[in-house]
């Protein structure tokens, strides 16, 4: 099996290494965690793609640095991370069921009431590194207009799989699918 996979975003080179779903699938993992070059340069590229918005949402984990980013180089003052659990300071929660093809078991993602507050009327953009199967996306839309916002749109990094096909998504990059020795499914 090949151990990486090579691919190019926004000008930067990256070897993702490769990581068994199933005998019969692997992903390509792409971590920005950790990587400012690459968080700095895919914001950057996002926002000349980005639509008319009032405010930045993603989902926890992965997606944080890159919102932050995009939020620190529009002059934003604020974004939303719709949580995996709920916190103490946490009030009149609400809630959505969410499976990720990166996580074994279902998960909430959870935003209190005073983000509903600050998304209730807007327009909401949709921020997240890697869009795979989509259920993270729909469960933070679901989020937005329980709250009574409005999807400006929504963006990612790299659209992986089938993703690439979605019209309803701006992306930077693809990454598909790989078999069980690495290799992309075409």
């Amino acid at each position: 099996m090949k151990n990486h996979y090579e691919i190019e975003i926004a000008g930067l080179k990256r070897s993702l290494p490769v990581c068994r779903v199933t005998d019969d699938l692997c992903i390509a993992a792409f971590v920005i965690f950790g990587d400012v070059e690459m968080t700095v340069k895919a914001a950057a590229a996002l926002l000349k793609k980005a639509p008319k918005h009032d405010l930045l949402i993603t989902a926890e984990s992965k997606g944080i640095p890159l919102v932050h980013e995009m939020a620190r180089q529009n002059k934003e003052s604020t974004y939303i991370i719709a949580r995996k659990t709920t916190k103490l300071y946490m009030c009149d929660v609400f809630s959505v069921e969410v499976q990720s093809i990166t996580t074994a078991r279902r998960q909430q993602l959870f935003i209190d009431g005073n983000d509903a507050k600050r998304i209730s009327g807007k327009d909401v953009l949709i921020i997240d590194d890697v869009i795979s199967t989509g259920e993270s996306l729909l469960a933070v839309e679901k989020l937005v207009k329980k709250a009574g916002g409005n999807v400006a749109g929504k963006m990612a990094i790299l659209a992986e799989g089938d993703a690439k096909y979605r019209d309803d998504i701006i992306t930077l990059q693809y990454l598909p699918l790989l078999d069980g020795k690495g290799s992309p499914i075409k």
